[in-house]
C-alpha cells in the first residue's frame, strides 16, 4: 500500500471493531473462495487443483460496524518439495498471528485425517476458533447427521463455535461474518475503508495469470509454474504487461505453448480479460516461457520468484 493512502484513514465510530482473521485448512477446502464471498469481490485465485493459494494473501472487509482483515493462507498439508516445505510453514506461522482463527473444513464429507493434523495443531491457541463447515450445498441428506456429528467429535469440549455456510453460494455467510464480529475487540481502522487486498498490483496480475494456467493445463502443469511479472509500462489508455511463466521442464514448456502457441494465446487472452478488471484503459499482455530446472527444490530460486517464509 502506497504510505499516502494512511492520510485516507479515517476515525473509527464509536463502538467499531477491527481485527484480523486468520483461515487455516487443508487444501482445496475453499478459504480463497470464501474469502472472495465474504470481500465481495476477487482478490485471491481459485481453481480445482488443490494447493492453489501459496502467498498468504489479506482480503479488506469494511462494514459501518467493523472492519475485518482476513488471512488467506496456504493448505495445510505434507510437503514434498522446499516450496511445500515453504507454504506450510507459513500457514502454520498464521495460526498465531490472528484475532480470530476460522478452521475451515470440507463440510461435505466427514472429518478426516487431514482435518485431525490441524486441530491437534491448535490445542495451545489462545484466540476465539470457529470451525467452518464449507460446502454444505454439497452435504446429502442423508449424511448431513454423520458429517455433523464427526465435526463435533473434532471439536471435541473444545470452546469451538460450529458454523455452516457455502462459500460457493453465499449460503449462511452473512450469519459466519456475523459470529466473526461478535469476537472482535474495539479498534482502529487499520486500512482505508474502500481498500480489499494489501497486496499490490504486479502481485495480483501475475497470480491471474497463474489462475489460468491452473484451470486450462489441471493435471498437465500443476504447481510447476511461477509467475514472474518483468515489466509495466502505463499510459492513460494503455497498460503494458510482461511476464515471464517460469517452469521446471521444457516438456512443460511445450504443454504451456502448445501447438503453434495455442494453449499460451488462450491463457494470455483469459489471463487478460481478468486483469482488465483492475486498471482502466486497454491491457496489452505479452507472456514468455522459461524452463527453470528445479527451482521449486532451490532456496535462491525460491527467493528470486517471492517465496519465503514469512515473519
Amino acid at each position: 500500500m502506497n504510505p499516502a493512502e494512511f492520510s485516507l484513514i479515517p476515525t473509527p465510530p464509536e463502538g467499531f471493531k477491527s481485527g484480523f482473521i486468520s483461515i487455516i485448512g487443508r487444501p482445496n477446502v475453499g478459504k480463497s473462495t470464501l474469502m472472495n464471498t465474504l470481500v465481495g469481490q476477487k482478490v485471491a485465485i481459485t481453481s480445482p487443483v488443490a494447493q492453489t493459494t501459496r502467498n498468504r494473501l489479506q482480503g479488506i472487509l469494511t462494514t459501518d460496524a467493523a472492519q475485518l482483515i482476513f488471512i488467506d493462507t496456504p493448505g495445510i498439508h505434507k510437503p514434498h518439495h522446499q516450496l511445500g516445505t515453504v507454504l506450510v510453514q507459513n500457514a502454520k506461522r498464521a495460526i498465531n498471528s490472528g484475532d480470530v482463527l476460522l478452521f475451515l473444513v470440507d463440510g461435505s464429507g466427514e472429518a478426516g485425517g487431514g482435518d485431525r493434523y490441524i486441530a491437534d495443531l491448535l490445542q495451545e491457541v489462545k484466540v476465539p476458533v470457529l470451525l467452518g463447515l464449507n460446502k454444505i450445498d454439497c452435504q446429502s441428506y442423508d449424511k448431513a447427521e454423520a458429517i455433523d456429528a464427526s465435526y463435533q467429535d473434532l471439536a471435541g469440549d473444545r470452546p469451538w463455535e460450529v458454523v455452516k455456510f457455502s462459500a460457493l453460494k453465499g449460503t449462511g455467510t452473512p450469519e459466519l461474518l456475523e459470529r466473526l464480529v461478535t469476537h472482535l475487540e474495539p479498534g482502529p481502522y487499520y486500512y482505508p475503508p474502500d481498500l480489499v487486498t494489501d497486496r499490490p498490483e504486479r502481485f495480483i496480475m501475475g497470480e491471474l495469470i497463474r489462475e489460468q494456467i491452473l484451470l486450462n493445463t489441471r493435471e498437465e502443469v500443476p504447481h510447476s509454474v511461477a509467475i514472474a511479472i518483468e515489466k509495466v509500462e502505463e499510459t492513460p489508455k494503455l497498460t503494458r504487461v510482461f511476464a515471464t511463466i517460469n517452469v521446471e521442464r521444457d516438456s512443460q514448456k511445450g504443454i504451456l505453448i502448445g501447438k503453434r502457441g495455442s494453449m499460451l494465446k488462450q491463457i494470455g487472452s483469459a489471463a487478460r480479460e481478468q486483469i482488465q478488471k483492475l486498471v482502466s484503459g486497454q491491457i496489452y499482455l505479452e507472456l514468455f516461457v522459461k524452463v527453470q530446472p528445479k527451482w521449486r527444490q532451490s532456496r535462491t530460486r525460491l527467493h528470486e520468484l517471492g517465496y519465503r517464509v514469512e515473519d
